[in-house]
C-alpha cells in the first residue's frame, strides 16, 4: 500500500515518550510548563512574537474569530472564506453568527481568485478573510495583502496544509493579523492531535489565552494578571475562578507539547523532501492544473493536486494498485449541505470538485512508489 500520508512521530519519538512518562513522580501531562515551551519554540521558529498551543487546527479558527469579536476587533459580521477550504473555515464563522461569502479559487495555486476576491471586498465590505493555502501551494501574498489594505480587510491564514512554505522567503504564517497551524495525523508534523494560532498582536494574544482557558487570567503574564485584578476589585486567591471573558476549554496538553518539541526540529528536513518531490511530480506528471512555480517561492508540498477529465478512471486504477487517493479537499464548499443557504456558482471550484482529487506525498515515499504513480496517471 502506498499511503497518502505517513506519521511524523517514529520510533525514538515513542521512546523518548514512554521514558519522560516513567518519571517519578509521573510529570505533569496537561497543559503546563512544556505547553509554554512549546509556544515559544514554535514562535522563535516562525518568527513571530506570539504562538497558542490549542488542541486542534480547526479550534485555532474558532478561537481566533472568537477572540477578535470579543475584542470588537470585526467591523461587521461578514466574512470572505474559499471555496475550496475545509468544513471549519465554514462551520466556525457559522457557529459565532458570522456570514461566510465565499470566493472562488484559481487554477495556478487553488488559493483565491484575486478577480473575485477584489469584487467581494468591494460588494461586501467584509470584516475578514480566512485565506487558505491548500496543499502546500503558495498564494500571490503581495497583492492579497494589498487588497486587503485597500478595503480594510483583516488577513487570517489557514496553512493548515502549508507549514513550511515561504512566500519570497517568508514563511506562509506571518502575513496576517493571526494564522493556524495543524498538528494533526499525517500533517507535516503531529503531535498526535493539536494545533497553533500565531500572532504579533499583543491584545489578541492576550484573549486568546483567556478564552482558550475558560475566560480566566491564569496563563497571562503577570503585569496583564494585576491589571485585570485591579481593574475587577479580585484578589489573587479569588481570581483563580474569576472569568473575565465567555470562554472554552480548547487547550492541548503537555503530552502533545512534548512531542511538539521533537517535532519542530524535524520540520526543515521533511519540507525539503517535500518539496524534492513536488517539483519531480510537476515535471513528470500530466495534470489539467497549470501550478505556478515561483523560484521566489517554497513549497512544503502537503499533496500532489491533479485535475483531469478522467478523474474517475484514474482513481479506480489507483485504488487497484493500492495506492491511496482523496477527493480535492471539498472542492465547492458553498455546496455542501451544512452552508447551502450560502452558495455561490464557483465556477473553478466545481471544476476542482468533479475533476480534482490528489495524490500521495510525504517525508517517506520512494522515488519507486512515485515513478508508480506517475506511470499510471499518464497512462490514462
Amino acid at each position: 500500500m502506498i499511503k497518502l500520508v505517513s506519521d511524523t512521530i517514529d520510533k525514538n519519538d515513542i521512546k523518548s515518550l514512554i521514558e519522560w512518562l516513567d518519571q517519578d513522580p509521573i510529570p505533569r501531562l496537561t497543559k503546563g510548563d512544556l505547553t509554554k515551551e512549546l509556544e515559544i519554540k514554535w514562535s522563535n521558529y516562525l518568527g513571530t512574537n506570539y504562538s497558542v498551543f490549542v488542541n486542534s487546527g480547526s479550534s485555532a479558527i474558532l478561537l481566533t474569530l472568537a477572540a477578535l469579536n470579543q475584542l470588537g476587533r470585526l467591523k461587521n459580521n461578514k466574512i470572505v472564506v474559499p471555496g475550496l477550504s475545509w468544513a471549519t473555515d465554514v462551520s466556525s464563522p457559522m457557529l459565532l453568527g458570522l456570514e461566510p461569502i465565499f470566493c472562488d479559487c484559481n487554477l495556478n495555486d487553488l488559493s483565491c481568485s484575486l478577480a473575485d476576491l477584489e469584487i467581494l471586498f468591494a460588494r461586501e465590505n467584509p470584516s475578514s478573510i480566512i485565506l487558505v493555502s491548500p496543499l502546500g501551494l503558495v498564494p500571490n501574498m503581495d497583492k492579497i495583502i494589498k487588497l486587503c489594505k485597500k478595503y480594510n480587510v483583516l488577513l487570517l491564514e489557514d496553512v493548515c496544509e502549508s507549514m513550511g512554505s515561504k512566500y519570497k522567503e517568508q514563511y506562509l504564517g506571518t502575513f496576517g493579523i493571526a494564522s493556524f497551524f495543524s498538528m494533526y495525523f499525517g500533517h507535516h508534523l503531529s503531535t498526535i492531535e493539536g494545533g497553533f494560532i500565531n500572532t504579533n498582536d499583543e491584545e489578541l494574544y492576550h484573549m486568546l489565552l483567556m478564552m482558550r482557558s475558560h475566560g480566566w487570567d491564569r496563563d497571562l503574564p503577570e503585569w496583564k494578571q494585576k491589571e485585570l485584578r485591579t481593574k475587577h476589585h479580585t484578589t489573587d486567591f479569588d481570581s483563580l475562578y474569576n472569568f473575565y471573558v465567555p470562554g472554552f476549554n480548547l487547550r492541548s496538553t503537555d503530552l502533545q507539547a512534548f512531542l511538539g518539541l521533537r517535532a519542530i526540529d524535524k520540520l526543515e528536513k521533511y519540507s525539503k523532501i517535500r518539496n524534492k518531490n513536488f517539483k519531480y511530480y510537476i515535471e513528470k506528471l500530466n495534470n489539467n492544473l497549470n501550478l505556478t512555480i515561483d523560484k521566489e517561492n517554497f513549497i512544503s508540498s502537503f499533496a500532489i493536486p491533479v485535475v483531469s477529465e478522467n478523474r474517475n478512471i484514474i482513481v479506480e486504477k489507483l485504488i487497484e494498485n493500492n495506492i491511496e487517493v482523496r477527493p480535492l479537499i471539498a472542492g465547492n464548499m458553498s455546496n455542501k449541505p451544512m452552508s447551502k443557504e450560502y452558495y455561490r456558482e464557483l465556477n473553478n471550484c466545481n471544476i476542482i470538485e468533479s475533476k480534482g482529487f490528489y495524490i500521495p506525498n510525504h517525508q517517506d515515499l520512494t522515488l519507486q512508489e512515485i515513478d508508480k504513480i506517475i506511470d499510471i496517471i499518464n497512462s490514462i
